[in-house]
């Protein structure tokens, strides 16, 4: 991860999940919401996205871990080398992936095996955020002050969500803490993103004073803009999201209608007959 495509790569997942996350628990919310039976609601449709998700991150997960071990001058899986630790940041990277490919493992099983509760997907959505808060607050020992800084920054939204994630396994589908904590998700995608582009600047790109107080400054700042904009798009997914229902739905009653009137036609003609 110590490059410019080592932050975008997750930072994509991460906000990829956001935005899927925000999207099924506002369509979850919405079809509940209405008087008829929704079908994107339905619970064999439903447990086929959960395994299809599962498999998504698990593989999310897979690219990850092989990005970090085999790029070039990678550590190709060798721990220990010539009597010393072999890229060790390297490893951290992994082992945040590995967590959350566990995730996706525990996703596919509770949804196939009717044994398991589901909850346990959340359980797990929790323990893989606090292990990737803890690996990233060990991670940054030594570094210059605007380098910690961001990294303190990335702690600080994984802590909050992993809490959150551990609050929905405590009280199940409460809408509100889901999308609290799909907001903080998209926020973790968008500040490695940052991340990439303070620490490893695209080539021809100026690059940031590690040391300078005012770039401290500016970057509270942008992480509140980052934070805004993941509103801002929970909330235009809301209006999308209820508006494909509503007109889902719509077209659902007038076939519904337009059904009943040729039955009520057919009724009348046998009557004539």
């Amino acid at each position: 991860m110590g490059s410019f495509k080592g932050h975008i790569l997750p930072g994509s997942f991460f906000f990829i999940m956001g935005l899927w996350w925000s999207t099924k628990s506002i369509l979850k919310y919405v079809c509940k919401k209405q008087k008829r039976t929704c079908h994107l609601g339905s619970k064999t449709l439903s447990h086929r996205i959960e395994i299809l998700e599962g498999i998504i991150i698990v593989s999310m997960a897979l690219t990850g871990i092989a990005g970090e071990q085999f790029i070039s001058g990678g550590p190709y899986l060798t721990l220990y080398k010539e009597g010393q630790w072999n890229q060790l940041t390297g490893w951290h990277h992994c082992t945040m992936y590995f967590f959350f490919g566990l995730l996706g493992v525990v996703n596919i099983l509770c949804f196939t095996i009717t044994s398991l509760p589901v909850s346990l997907t959340k359980l797990m959505l929790s323990n893989a955020l606090f292990v990737e808060t803890f690996i990233f607050q060990n991670h940054t020992h030594g570094r210059e002050t605007l380098d910690t800084f961001v990294h303190q920054l990335l702690v600080l939204v994984s802590f909050l969500a992993g809490l959150l994630a551990f609050m929905e396994f405590l009280t199940r589908n409460n809408v509100l803490l889901e999308l609290l904590r799909t907001s903080l998700i998209l926020l973790q995608g968008s500040w490695f993103w940052q991340i990439g582009f303070v620490l490893y600047p695209p080539s021809g790109g100026p690059a940031w004073d590690l040391t300078d107080h005012d770039n401290i400054m500016f970057l509270t700042i942008c992480f509140c803009w980052h934070y805004a904009l993941a509103y801002i798009i929970i909330g235009m997914n809301y209006a999308f999201v209820t508006w494909f229902v509503k007109s889902r739905l719509r077209r659902l009653c007038s076939s519904e209608i337009g059904l009943l009137k040729n039955t009520e036609q057919e009724h009348e003609s046998e009557e004539e007959m």
